[in-house]
């Protein structure tokens, strides 16, 4: 019988995608980033999904590309490089995801699979989590945005050095250089991260999609433009009639931040 190589969980709005095949490690070979990117574009077109939670089944989140598939030939996992007339935000190993995207990084997480954690919004990391980029050792180069996102991450030099040596770090030095916003207990990780999505779940969606639709603009943008591109994004939000019981909300803002005081 054949594992399912990506399971799928809908609970409260959120979808918890876990990647699992864990013999493998995770490893990428076709059959399974053609189910993962499938499985993440369903559930980002899906009305009853807010937020997606991205795992793996231990014990690695997801070990990179499966090597022993490249070599005997399947070409989907070489097929996904960017060309030069692809726009920005469609590059990555996903594409454009208008929905939160938290990573859930259980263990391992190595070159293909760190660029798939990179292209988080934002990642939570068990304490059993190691990040490494091991392009260069395995005589290969990065194409889903390492070279951009992880800089961005932890500093250009601490990237160079990840690349450079292709040493690992753990889960530890992954929340001091800033690669990671939360390190958990092992067994707290999906709870932690369902919580932080059950928060953003209960905010106003339109308006969180809007911002971070503008943080990926603004990566593109110096920091004039990028001041510009805000103002602009907001004048466009409060004359399309986009703000709505102000009040309202505002009193829930207050309520709620008694609640966490």
């Amino acid at each position: 019988m054949m594992t399912e190589l990506v399971l799928l969980e809908v609970a409260d709005r959120v979808a918890t995608i876990t990647l699992n095949r864990p013999d493998a490690r995770n490893a990428l070979n076709g059959d399974l980033l053609d189910a993962l990117t499938s499985t993440v574009a369903a559930m980002d077109a899906d009305d009853g999904v807010d937020v997606l939670v991205l795992t793996g089944a231990d014990p690695a989140f997801c070990a990179g590309l499966d090597l022993k598939a490249v070599a005997a030939g399947d070409k989907r996992l070489m097929e996904t490089a960017p060309t030069s007339d692809m726009p920005v935000p469609d590059r990555g190993p996903f594409g454009t995801v208008d929905k939160p995207l938290i990573g859930a990084v259980n263990g391992f997480a190595i070159t293909g699979g760190f660029e798939i954690a990179l292209a988080c919004d934002f990642l939570i990391a068990s304490e059993n989590a190691r990040f490494a980029d091991t392009h260069a050792r395995v005589g290969l180069q990065p194409w889903w945005g390492l070279s951009v996102l992880l800089p961005q991450a932890i500093g250009v030099r601490r990237a160079r050095q990840m690349s450079a040596t292709g040493n690992f770090i753990d889960a530890r030095t992954a929340l001091e250089w800033g690669l990671v916003n939360q390190v958990v207990p092992h067994a707290d990780l999906l709870g932690v991260a369902r919580r932080l999505a059950a928060d953003i779940v209960s905010g106003n969606q339109a308006a969180v999609r809007r911002i971070l639709k503008t943080y990926a603009e603004n990566e593109l943008l110096d920091g004039h433009d990028s001041w510009l591109n805000e103002s602009a994004v907001a004048e466009a939000w409060v004359s399309g009639g986009q703000v709505t019981d102000l009040e309202a909300n505002r009193r829930a803002v207050i309520a709620r931040g008694r609640e966490q005081a």
